[in-house]
């Protein structure tokens, strides 16, 4: 895997509070930005595949146990 460098501006006090979350988790800055930045990406990935599945679902339809044919008229059912 390839590796790209970035660079970020961190407010002062969110660097500190942020380096001391780092160390006590034994790892780095970038390490925890890289490990966020991943689990953001597969959620997203993983909205899309279910986004994907669900609209094809949609589009294939459901069986309503009728099998195309209604034996009843809306009147019939709204009856009062």
């Amino acid at each position: 895997m390839q590796h790209r460098n970035l660079t970020l501006k961190l407010d002062a006090d969110l660097y500190k509070e942020v380096k001391v979350i780092a160390a006590q988790r034994d790892t780095s800055i970038s390490a925890l930005v890289s490990d966020k930045l991943t689990e953001l990406v597969e959620e997203e990935s993983g909205y899309a595949r279910a986004q994907a599945r669900a609209l094809a679902l949609l589009k294939q339809g459901f069986t309503l146990g009728t099998k195309g044919t209604a034996t009843w008229s809306r009147d019939e059912l709204h009856e009062r």
